[in-house]
């Protein structure tokens, strides 16, 4: 009996320093502790008692002595693991190496820091930004349409080109200094998402100048000089940038682009200088076809030495107006029917003097950092800002429209096929600008948050293309026939280009969010790996050795949190944050999932290696339990900080159980596939000892969020927060909005015809050829109804036949009036212009 207990109690006790997470001084006094009282009550045989304590002594001793353990221990485990890594390139490194650690760290700790999160600062916009957003911004949107910009002007209007410029559009992110309207990320997200409501050509025109290009490389690696010379005249729109990455051989894997650059003596302006002779052909370059400066990523050589010793200097970027002798501007694309500009340039041979590297000289072959650096904050303004402004038109026109549109006697928004769809429309909207806010935050917070940026891509854009595919069911014919009344369809042809740009999803999902993650986010991976990258021996074995040893600590704890959290449903987590009392319960499962995510982590870049970036649907399954805490971290923050509005916890609640199911289905899909199959075994004993606890969200949470979304309230105003909407009569949107408010009201006048039909007060039958007319002036004879019900009656059924109103067109489409432009397209054409110094 004494036996049983001093085992139990051991098992519960070590479990406990595990758990704790406990330093090896503690573990030690623990262990002692535990032989002091086998020795005391005699719980095990002498000879056990004893071989346990020489076993004791032998292992704490060097382990207690630093210097001892590295040389027993700690350097022969160094020596195997410089063998094991794979040489790392520098663009692997500066990719690796990129951006900065924020909230995604936390969530590999086992334990996140909830106050932590919920004490960082919620975005806000000065009064100057609130200004532009509410007029700037409402004038452009005023001023664009899809329909207009799509097939009229297959580009914006001269006069909207000229607005955008005017106004400042394209330097918000350019300092006041430099004559830029010095916005915050939150303003510059805020505009693109406005825009993203109304004109999808409109916010990429804006976009992209604000994002990853000449502007942003300029602020943070330029030279004073180029700065005075570039940025007022970019913040002022007298010049176009574009930034040209992608060449037709290289897409995602962009650090293996062919273009190149010779390091060679020419002529500039009359002088013989050092510069580069640079060779290219890229495609996709959006605002390339109109861009007046051209910002330029190539490889460069230095085959003669002029710069030192080494041929291969690496990535770098260079600016390059496009009058310079030699830059070829080549014809426009045409991605998915969107008129944003957009085409290829090339050149060959083309001498640029040393001075127009961006950073001057010492800057060559750093580019691929500097890219990667401004890659990790833009990434996580732009992409996500359009998707989410898209997702906002999608859910509260189509929400409008599904209460406004009748079938079968009944608003299709109340039919439970709809409701599902329009569950998955609100709920996602809630996550995804959660999502946005909170990586938005982060960059105005200063950081660079490389794999947050890139699961609010990923995660967002996914999510904008279920909205708007649900949309499109909702809608039926009125989203497939297309014209100016039609408000989705545009951006159902559109948005995969979201899906493709920035990292295509499936490789951003399958390489990058875990691939960068594990290493970044891990507390102890990234310490590694640079401890076998020093050349000062003592100095690497001490680094090591710390990472070491706090490595197998972190992994023994996690593993101790996951098999506990799962056995006790994680009930006694303790949350060290004041949060809402109905969300308690998803900060444990979350804290729950995060140590399961850091012991999966550890146990497959531990027994897999190098071979776990091959198998990447493990990968990418890892990936997505990191990016689903990551949204459900940013939904919580959100419900938390608008003020815990109890109108708008069904949307919270349907996003988090949705996202919590998928992350549970992540976790089942890594243990089912994981190659050694007995770790397979006890993994999914220790992550789920009890079941999994997650379903899919309920048909009845399903339905509280769908008619959120079919009626006005301040939930669905917030909900659409930034959206446009149109005054003018014809303008669909707006139309939706005056049919809905216009449906609510005059649902209880429905309610007296039915019911005087029903009791026959009212012949509801109509003959052929009479409209609504005659039936309110038959209840109004009846005295059913009052005349301004009536008429109330009368305007909501003219709002909604023109809301469901689809356009037709000529026989030909139109085709006629574009006959000289499709002769046009048969007839040879003429080599791609060539420009040349003016």
């Amino acid at each position: 009996m004494t036996t049983a207990v001093w085992i139990l109690a051991a098992l519960i006790g070590f479990t406990a320093l595990a758990y704790i997470n406990a330093s090896g001084r503690v573990w030690g006094a623990g262990i002692l502790l535990m032989l002091a009282a086998s020795w005391a009550l005699t719980a095990l045989p002498l000879a056990l008692n004893a071989l346990l304590t020489v076993i004791f002594i032998v292992l704490a001793i060097p382990l207690a002595i630093p210097s001892l353990r590295r040389k027993l221990i700690s350097d022969g485990v160094l020596g195997v693991y410089r063998k094991l890594m794979p040489p790392m390139s520098q663009t692997e490194s500066d990719a690796l190496e990129a951006g900065t650690v924020w909230w995604d760290g936390e969530l590999f700790t086992g334990r996140p820091a909830w106050s932590r999160l919920l004490a960082t600062p919620e975005p806000a916009l000065t009064a100057e930004e609130q200004r532009f957003l509410d007029e700037e911004t409402e004038q452009l949107c005023a001023m664009t349409s899809d329909w207009e910009t799509t097939n009229v002007y297959k580009d914006l209007p001269p006069e909207v080109w000229q607005f955008v410029r005017d106004k400042g559009f394209l330097g918000m992110i350019i300092p006041k200094e430099y004559g830029g309207l010095g916005f915050s990320a939150w303003a510059h997200s805020q505009v693109i998402t406005k825009l993203s409501t109304r004109s999808g050509t409109a916010a990429v025109t804006v976009m992209v100048p604000n994002s990853l290009g000449p502007g942003e490389l300029l602020l943070h690696y330029g030279t004073d000089e180029q700065r005075r010379r570039y940025l007022p005249r970019l913040a002022k729109g007298l010049e176009i940038p574009c930034f040209a990455l992608t060449n037709p051989q290289a897409g995602s894997d962009a650090a293996s682009i062919p273009d190149y650059a010779i390091v060679a003596w020419g002529e500039h302006e009359g002088r013989r200088v050092l510069g580069l002779s640079v060779t290219w052909d890229k495609r996709y370059i959006t605002l390339g076809p109109v861009a007046t400066l051209l910002g330029l990523a190539f490889r460069v050589h230095d085959p003669d030495h002029l710069l030192g010793e080494t041929e291969d200097l690496g990535i770098t970027c260079a600016l390059i107006p496009t009058t310079h002798a030699g830059v070829i501007i080549g014809r426009r694309h045409m991605p998915l029917n969107a008129v944003f500009q957009n085409g290829p340039n090339s050149g060959r041979d083309v001498f640029i003097p040393m001075d127009w590297v961006i950073g001057g000289a010492p800057m060559i072959g750093r580019g691929w950092r500097m890219l990667m650096e401004s890659l990790a904050a833009g990434r996580g303004i732009s992409l996500p800002s359009s998707n989410t402004g898209m997702s906002i038109l999608a859910v509260r026109a189509v929400g409008g429209y599904a209460r406004v549109r009748t079938q079968f006697r009944t608003a299709i928004g109340r039919f439970e096929g709809v409701e599902e769809a329009l569950a998955r429309m609100g709920g996602n909207l809630y996550m995804m600008d959660a999502t946005r806010r909170l990586t938005v935050a982060a960059v105005d917070l200063g950081e660079k948050p490389a794999v947050a940026s890139a699961i609010a891509k990923y995660h967002i854009t996914e999510r904008a293309r279920q909205t708007i595919n649900d949309g499109m069911d909702v809608i039926g014919g009125k989203g497939i026939c297309m014209g100016p009344s039609n408000f989705l369809g545009g951006a159902y042809m559109q948005h995969p280009v979201a899906i493709t740009v920035e990292g295509a999803n499936i490789l951003t999902r399958s390489l990058i969010i875990f691939g960068q993650g594990a290493i970044r986010c891990h507390p102890f991976v990234l310490r590694e790996i640079e401890a076998t990258r020093q050349t000062d021996r003592n100095a690497a074995s001490i680094a090591f050795d710390d990472a070491l040893f706090g490595h197998l600590r972190f992994t023994l704890s996690n593993l101790a949190r996951t098999l506990v959290t799962g056995l006790t449903g994680s009930h006694f987590v303790r949350v060290r944050a004041a949060v809402a009392p109905e969300t308690r319960r998803y900060y444990q499962q979350l804290t729950r999932f995060s140590a399961a995510l850091a012991l999966l982590a550890d146990v497959s870049m531990g027994t897999l290696g190098g071979a776990l970036k091959r198998k990447e649907s493990l990968s990418a399954r890892l990936g997505d339990i990191l990016s689903l805490l990551y949204l459900c971290s940013a939904a919580l923050k959100r419900f938390e900080a608008e003020g815990r509005q109890a109108a708008d916890a069904p949307l919270l609640h349907w996003a988090i159980w949705d996202a919590m199911f998928k992350a549970q289905s992540a976790f089942e899909g890594v243990i089912s596939n994981f190659p050694n199959r007995l770790l397979a075994f006890l993994l999914r004993r220790m992550v789920f000892p009890l079941g999994r606890p997650y379903t899919v969200p309920s048909d009845a949470l399903g339905a509280q969020v769908a008619q959120l979304l079919i009626a006005p309230s301040a939930t669905r105003d917030r909900l659409t927060a930034g959206m446009f909407i149109g005054r003018d009569d014809d303008d669909p949107v707006g139309l939706i909005e005056r049919a809905l408010v216009a449906t609510v009201a005059i649902e209880p006048v429905e309610a007296k015809l039915k019911a005087a039909t029903r009791e026959g007060r009212l012949d509801g039958q109509l003959p052929p050829g009479t409209g609504v007319d005659a039936l309110a002036q038959r209840a109004v004879a009846a005295g059913v109804i009052e005349p301004d019900e009536a008429q109330a009656l009368i305007i909501q059924r003219d709002l909604a036949a023109r809301v469901i109103r689809v356009d037709d067109f000529d026989r030909d489409l139109g085709a006629s009036l574009l006959k000289p432009a499709i002769d046009a397209l048969h007839t040879p054409t003429k080599p791609a212009r060539r420009r040349a110094v003016a």
